[in-house]
């Protein structure tokens, strides 16, 4: 019997070599696949995910070796939620404050862009300019207006009831949508007009226009109706000095009353007269272009006239917008601070408080001091500000400006969550996930993250989906973990694209597609998610739904590892090592695998102490690799576990210490290593650390034989053979002999 010097890994013994190179040419002993050069690392990845033959204990233990991982989402955004859906422009905009507002503040989810006040027309006029909206969003929108239009496709002389309802009701809507004032119907040249195209139809009155406009408005609707505003502010505005009535434009909140001669003859007016509000409403429509030609240079020049004579929203958009944003003026994060602290200092206002606290934490305009920012938003949370008791409990949970405190992160989430505020119902069930200030719950995880899913919350309906495959607080269903991230992934989240991408990978909850697992880890790795580069150039190394290109692959690696990617730091470090890619650089795999164990990845220290024993890419050092060898697997890493006991057993880098090379051995053999359990057979024959027991041997090299270990099936028939530990039994070491030896082992 001897001794191995060296631990190749468990994986090994699930394949056969084919030649005696440090890296030979392998074969899967399940389904006789061959590897021309052997990696650990893809010859595990060929027993988890493509051989069809292998048992569950040929498969990775460890959720953390297993590239299948799901994500889920976790991050705490300052400033809110996302969106709740009453249209489907809403779908496009997180909410910053009470999901239940009517008008809440908002923020675009694909450039950030803050509206202090939610208006559907202003939305949907944004998501159209917006450069980083998705195209199919804006399809999307285009083709729901598209649905709102009724067709008339009978076009004989005669024309029925019901088409004549669904002409007019067409008809209502036409003019809706082009802002026409309804009275244009009553114009005699129309009338004329409609009698020659079509004599059966019957055209309405105005009056009956403008009724059936107010019947068929939808407030959550993004078609819009201006006429019965317009109607409205007639009768309000026949006395042109009542500006109450000229700013009264409560439809307009809906996306109504928005025609151009609203707002010259109406807003304009009252602005003109001195009136705030409608100063202020006047600077959004030249803003965002709602029913007049853009203009943020009068935007501006509005904002700061308002601004001047104290108008808190006037304020709080010149210090956000222009200032802060650059529209159409110097950038300039001081001003914009300082804007902000003028008006907390003299009025109070907490809108604008919670926004100082956000200077202070990021360094807008003034230097950086959480402790500040940290105190601002207790001073709003204390008044009741949703969105700063949100960013408190962000605050305490994250150590930001005070001593992290869970339990408190935990209170503060619950009471933002009880008045609504959508975010602060997701971080809650996060912190139940978790068990982050609280005990873990499964049940109340899943139902706040369903509740915030079905509010819009997209975030949650990553993590709902993860719930559903993990069976997390529910039952598991594959079905509804895809379902829930493909909403996810169509409303353009990373971590749900990468966990579809999973799903089709391994077939979860749909047919297994390669092909579209690929595309969508390509899809998330081109906008940055580094989890997708990762595992896209897994996918190129494998050649896994797409052609293998090596040079692609380690590219790749490259620019996860560039971004901090820890496994793909170690991954660069394999590339370096046996030329994967790239030109064979044993100095540069030396450094990836000290870099990422460095930042504590297991296995690149267990790397970093074989270079250390045997002079790859740095001089050789003993004691270096002992230490790396004894840091790894104090971390319970078992290949670590095994090496370093042969340090112990022959001195290297360290005294000789048979008894700790022993226990390590019986350490790793009692966690199933094979192994370990042959050496502690051979430690238990020849009184090693130990004293000799032959009956331990034969039974330690028995049970590692049946589980396909070579040198123990060689071994145990030398047992047999010479009766150590058992009866001599020459027929049974003539078979164990011929088992071994069809496992490639020379006798």
């Amino acid at each position: 019997m001897t001794r191995k010097e060296r631990k190749k890994g468990p994986v090994w013994k699930h394949f056969n070599s084919i030649d005696n190179n440090s890296h030979p040419r392998v074969q899967c002993i399940y389904c006789s696949k061959e590897f021309k050069r052997a990696i650990p690392e893809r010859m595990q990845a060929h027993l988890d995910k493509k051989c069809p033959n292998a048992p569950n204990n040929a498969k990775s233990q460890s959720d953390q070796q297993n590239n299948s991982t799901s994500i889920i989402d976790y991050t705490d955004n300052m400033g809110g939620g996302i969106v709740g859906k009453r249209g489907p422009v809403w779908e496009n905009f997180h909410i910053i404050g009470k999901y239940e507002d009517s008008h809440p503040s908002i923020q675009c989810k694909y450039c950030s862009k803050e509206f202090k006040r939610a208006v559907p027309q202003r939305m949907q006029t944004h998501i159209e300019k917006c450069e980083h909206a998705p195209n199919n969003i804006k399809s999307k929108l285009e083709q729901s207006r598209q649905q709102n239009t009724i067709k008339i496709n009978n076009i004989n002389d005669y024309m029925s009831e019901e088409e004549q309802k669904s002409l007019v009701s067409l008809l209502a809507k036409a003019l809706s949508s082009a802002e026409i004032h309804f009275s244009f119907i009553d114009n005699p040249f129309v009338i004329q007009f409609f009698n020659h195209l079509r004599p059966s139809f019957k055209l309405p009155n105005g009056e009956e226009i403008k009724i059936q406009m107010s019947q068929s408005q939808n407030l959550n609707d993004i078609t819009y109706n201006p006429e019965y505003c317009n109607h409205q502010l007639e009768i309000k505005t026949e006395d042109k000095d009542d500006i109450n009535s000229m700013n009264d434009l409560e439809y307009y909140d809906y996306g109504m009353g928005n025609e151009i001669a609203t707002f010259e003859l109406l807003y304009k007016e009252a602005a003109e007269k001195g009136d705030l509000n409608s100063m202020y409403k006047l600077e959004c429509c030249y803003e965002d272009e709602i029913g007049i030609e853009k203009n943020e240079i009068k935007a501006l020049e509005l904002y700061k006239e308002a601004a001047e004579k104290c108008h808190n929203s006037s304020i709080y958009n010149l210090a956000f917008c222009c200032y802060k944003d650059g529209m159409e003026t110097e950038k300039n994060e001081f001003k914009a601070f300082e804007s902000l602290y003028k008006e907390v200092t003299e009025k109070g206002d907490l809108d604008s408080m919670y926004k100082l606290g956000c200077c202070y934490k990021d360094g807008i305009g003034i230097e950086k001091n959480e402790i500040k920012a940290f105190e601002i938003y207790k001073e709003a949370a204390e008044e009741g500000h949703i969105n700063s008791i949100y960013n408190l409990a962000i605050c305490y949970k994250n150590g930001i400006g005070t001593i992290k405190n869970e339990i408190k992160a935990f209170e503060l989430y619950k009471e933002a969550a009880e008045k609504g505020h959508t975010g602060s119902i997701f971080n809650l069930g996060c912190c139940y996930l978790y068990g982050i200030g609280t005990e873990k719950n499964g049940i109340k995880a899943f139902e706040l993250n369903k509740e915030a899913a079905e509010k819009g919350y997209i975030k949650s309906m990553c993590n709902l989906g993860y719930c559903y495959k993990q069976g997390i607080g529910t039952e598991k269903n594959g079905i509804k973990a895809f379902e829930s991230y493909k909403v996810a992934a169509e409303e353009g989240h990373l971590n749900s694209i990468y966990n579809l991408a999973i799903c089709y990978n391994e077939g979860t909850g749909t047919e297994k597609n390669e092909i579209k697992a690929f595309e969508l880890y390509k899809e998330a790795a081109e906008r940055g998610h580094i989890n997708s580069i990762y595992n896209l150039a897994i996918c190129y190394n494998e050649g896994t739904g797409t052609e293998k290109s090596k040079t692609k692959a380690f590219e790749l690696y490259k620019e996860a590892a560039e971004r901090g990617d820890i496994d793909s730091i170690y991954e660069l470090g394999i590339c370096y090592k046996y030329g994967i890619g790239t030109e064979k650089n044993e100095i540069k795999a030396f450094e990836s695998y000290r870099e990422a164990a460095e930042k504590g990845h297991i296995d690149s220290v267990f790397n970093l102490a074989i270079c250390y024993l045997q002079g790859i890419g740095t001089e050789k050092n003993e004691i270096k690799a002992f230490e790396s060898y004894r840091e790894a697997a104090e971390k319970g890493h078992i290949d670590s576990v095994f090496n370093l006991a042969i340090c112990y057993l022959q001195g290297i880098g360290t005294e000789k210490n048979e008894i700790n090379a022993f226990e390590l051995y019986k350490k790793a053999a009692e966690k199933g290593d094979l192994d370990s359990m042959y050496n502690l057979g051979y430690c238990y024959v020849f009184g090693i650390g130990t004293e000799k027991n032959e009956i331990k041997t034969f039974e330690l090299y028995k049970e590692a034989a049946e589980k396909g270990h070579i040198e123990s099936i060689y071994s145990l028939g030398i047992c047999y053979r010479y009766g150590i530990g058992t009866e001599t039994n020459v027929l049974k070491s003539f078979e164990y002999y011929n088992k071994a030896a069809e496992k490639s082992k020379i006798i």
